[in-house]
Order: structure tokens, then sequence, then C-alpha cells
């Protein structure tokens, strides 16, 4: 009985240790963590988020894009303006055409003293020199300029008479008042030429235009408002 107790107990303790399986291991056989998917409207206002901040926290997309184009449209029908190479005008309508598959949002523009009609594409008006009318304070320039002394250059009357055309069709009043002051003529003076006469009649009528548009009265009024300052200088 002895001796069978003595085997058991040697069995017993010859029993090899568990061996620990290394972290490693551990660690592949480990299942790995799955994230979830976001919401659809989680992403959606994460994306908004994200076109607001961009371009200095300014507003992107559909909706800036159309903010953008309404600040685009200076005029709106009944409006007057200038165009350079015409003078003062009148919107009347804005519409769209389609060109070569394109669609154009057009300015029409009504001119009474040429009696004619003007279409200038919305996205041109900068660029074309179409503008509002001048403020008073402006005209009250001009009017200041007529008062002025006359500075007629001693140079060849052609190459004058294209410096004079460039002013009047810069559409600033302040150059067209300077074209009027230097080409005027009072009693006493030597008379015009066909061709001075031409041009000063043209700047005088283009300035009155614009100012009887801002002071609201009659082009006649406003021509001889004009005559008046002349002839006082």
């Amino acid at each position: 009985m002895a001796h069978k107790s003595a085997t058991r107990k040697t069995k017993k303790t010859a029993r090899k240790p568990s061996r620990k399986k290394p972290a490693r291991q551990a660690a592949k056989k480990s299942p790995k963590k799955i994230a979830k998917p976001k919401s659809r409207a989680a992403a959606k206002a994460k994306g908004g988020a994200k076109s607001r901040v961009k371009d200095g926290g300014k507003a992107t997309g559909r909706g800036a894009a159309r903010g953008h184009a309404r600040k685009k449209l200076l005029f709106t029908p009944g409006d007057f303006v200038v165009y350079p190479t015409h003078g003062v005008g009148k919107v009347t309508s804005i519409e769209i055409q389609e060109i070569a598959g394109h669609k154009l949002k057009l300015f029409v523009i009504s001119f009474d003293r040429d009696r004619m009609t003007l279409r200038v594409p919305v996205t041109k008006a900068d660029t074309s020199g179409l503008r509002r009318l001048s403020s008073r304070k402006m005209m009250d320039v001009a009017m200041e300029t007529l008062r002025g002394r006359a500075r007629v250059k001693r140079t060849m009357w052609s190459r004058r008479a294209q410096e004079y055309e460039a002013k009047i069709n810069s559409g600033d009043p302040i150059s067209i008042a300077e074209v009027v002051r230097d080409l005027h003529r009072n009693v006493g003076q030597p008379d015009q030429s066909f061709s001075e006469r031409q041009i000063y009649e043209s700047a005088r009528d283009r300035l009155a235009y614009e100012l009887a548009a801002v002071e609201r009265i009659d082009v006649e009024v406003a021509t001889e408002k004009l005559e008046q300052l002349l002839k006082a200088a």
C-alpha cells in the first residue's frame, strides 16, 4: 500500500506546468472592434459644416452661388444708366436669350436721343463701362469745370479732335465738361469750324442729358443752364 501511494505522488509532481500564451498571439486572435457606420444625416451635417468653413468662413455651395448672382444684378427696369458711347439710357427690361446654345441674361436699354435699343449681357456690364447716373456732387464738379478757363492745346486739329472724341466716349461727365468748355465760343470770338461745332454740340448734349436725368428736369432746361454757365464764365 505504501508503494502505491508513493507512485501516485510522483505522478502528480511529474505533471508539466501549463504555459501561458504570448501576448502577441492573444492579441491576434482577439476580434477587432468594427467602427459603426455614421448615419446619413450626421455625414450630411458634417459635409455642410466643411463647405461653410471654406473660403475664410464664407458660405459656399448653391446658396452662395445664388446670392452672388443676385448681387451682380446692378440695375432693374426703370433705372437710368449711362453707356460710354451712347450716353444716358433707360433700362426697359431684363430678358434671357439663347445664343449659340448658351442662355444669356441681358439688360435691354433704350436711348431716346439716338432712337435705338441696346442689349448688354449682365455679366459684361462692368467691363462695358455701363454705370449709374452721376451723383449730384459729381455733377457740381462738372458745372464748376464749365466755369473754368479754356485750355486749348497748340496742336493740329485732327489730333485734338481725336482727344475730344475720346473724352466724350469715356462717359466721364467732368471730361465731357472740359470738351464743352474748350470748344465754346462767346460773342466776339472766332467762329467754329463745322467739325468743331459738331464735337461741341455732341459733348454739350451728352452732358445736358445726364444733368436732366440727375436733376429731373427737361433736356431743354438743362441745355439752357449749361449755356448760361458758359456765358457767365
